[in-house]
């Protein structure tokens, strides 16, 4: 981080995380105190609580992230201080480089096991017990990177944390050689609105162009990261994702797309025939209900082998939401 930027944190009001170390962090009262002091020097008019919860929703309470958040909003978003601003905030957060992320992913790279660990955890959904006896989920544990959720799982510590890691393999998809294109930002913007429904109609057609059966066991694991690799150049700069981690498992990711005034829902799934399909809609119906949202998205993939698949892209109608229902089949197999 430059000098220049790093004397301006040091003497701005947000020089808090000095003070506290990784084991500690705020609660979302702590969080609404510090900013009801601000607001009573600055009369920004913001509404405290709620932004108090929406700062924790992705710090978790970390101090240096919270510190980091407000003084974007502060220092580079002229007070902006709305649920917009905290948004604008984490994406310029995450954009950023420091001595926090740069560990981060130093550490990721130079330990397979633990790169392979926070993989699992987000893309595969695979549960781990958060055993400290375990060298790989000690490690984890020792660098703050996960944390034990009430269920006794390991958990990425952080939503900030699970996005820079997000976009951390994203980019590696990107320079691996295995990756969706043909694709541009203008082909599924228009006049400033994102058509999240040509997008996926797109990512299927270039997936099924792309991968054959023979990549089932492949795409089993990286579905949902060619996905993302596929969704983040088409919103990046005007758009912002966050996967809504607690729901995401073997059987589903959801993720949360906002592109400018807009906002996408959208559930990945694994196809497991059609009964748990419905039970998809249903699924997706209440996480909508619990948003407020009338339209979603449903992309789910299709890995069987040897059986007829047919791709699928249709609108439906589910508990008076309207649902883009969209299934994901790769090639038929090539006799090598």
């Amino acid at each position: 981080m430059p000098a220049d930027t790093e004397n301006a944190i040091y003497n701005s009001p947000w020089n808090i995380a000095a003070d506290f170390d990784v084991d500690m962090s705020f609660s979302p009262d702590e969080i609404a105190t510090m900013l009801t002091d601000y607001e009573a020097d600055n009369g920004t008019g913001m509404d405290v609580q709620a932004l108090a919860s929406e700062i924790y929703s992705y710090t978790s309470g970390y101090p240096f992230l919270v510190s980091r958040i407000c003084w974007h909003i502060e220092e580079k978003l002229k007070k902006d201080w709305t649920h917009r601003g905290v948004q604008e905030a984490v994406s310029i957060l995450l954009r950023e480089k420091n001595t926090l992320f740069d560990d981060m992913i130093k550490n990721m790279e130079n330990y397979k096991d633990l790169y392979d660990f926070l993989y699992e955890l987000l893309f595969v959904g695979k549960a781990y017990e958060c055993n400290p006896d375990n060298p790989v989920i000690n490690l984890a544990l020792m660098y703050g990177f996960i944390r034990k959720d009430d269920l006794g799982k390991a958990k990425v510590a952080n939503r900030v944390f699970e996005l820079r890691m997000y976009n951390y393999f994203v980019s590696k998809t990107a320079t691996s050689g295995r990756r969706i294109t043909g694709v541009l930002q203008d082909d599924v913007v228009d006049s400033g609105r994102f058509d999240m429904e040509l997008c996926l109609r797109k990512f299927v057609e270039h997936y099924a162009e792309i991968f054959s059966e023979r990549d089932a066991a492949f795409l089993e694991r990286e579905g949902r990261l060619l996905f993302l690799s596929f969704l983040k150049p088409l919103i990046n700069g005007q758009g912002f994702y966050h996967i809504e981690s607690q729901y995401t498992d073997l059987r589903r990711m959801d993720i949360v797309v906002d592109y400018g005034s807009e906002q996408f829902i959208i559930e990945l799934k694994l196809w497991k025939g059609e009964a748990a399909h419905e039970k998809a809609y249903e699924q997706l119906a209440g996480y909508m209900g619990s948003k407020g949202a009338t339209e979603g998205y449903l992309l789910t993939f299709d890995f069987r082998k040897n059986v007829e698949k047919q791709r699928c892209a249709k609108w439906v109608e589910h508990d008076g939401k309207r649902i883009f229902d969209v299934v994901a089949v790769a090639a038929s197999a090539v006799p090598l």
